[in-house]
């Protein structure tokens, strides 16, 4: 049954049996694996196609090296990323979403979609009226 015709309690039934089986909030699942301050942006770079480890350090200012490496071995880890390397001098590694990641790809729109609205009518609530 659509999520959109279920009752109030239907939902909540529905959430705690998800809860119940998962011993946390599914939210708070994805929230793990793609969470924090860069796994974001990270999965959004390389979901536009951008898979080389220099190419997402140069567009992600302000990330370390470590940091960056860190996140991409969790996220291979996770099943979202597929790091494939290419035996040659020098070394080429290639970062690609999985079919698991790829189902992220309408989360990433839907995150985009809505930070962009709400980041306008912050930016307008920011803007001194005369």
């Amino acid at each position: 049954m659509p999520e959109n015709i279920l009752s109030q309690e239907e939902k909540l039934f529905r959430f705690e049996q998800i809860f119940q089986d998962l011993n946390q909030c599914p939210v708070t699942v994805t929230l793990k694996v793609i969470g924090g301050k860069w796994k974001p942006a990270i999965l959004y770079l390389i979901d536009l196609g951008i898979n080389r480890f220099g190419e997402m350090h140069r567009r992600l200012p302000g990330i370390s090296k470590r940091m960056l490496t860190d996140h991409l071995r969790e996220l291979e880890n996770d099943g979202i990323l597929h790091r494939e390397v290419f035996a040659q001098v020098p070394p080429k590694v290639v970062y690609t979403l999985t079919e698991k990641g790829d189902t992220l790809t309408p989360i990433f729109k839907a995150m985009e979609e809505w930070g962009t609205m709400y980041g306008k009518v912050e930016n307008e609530k920011k803007v001194p009226k005369n």
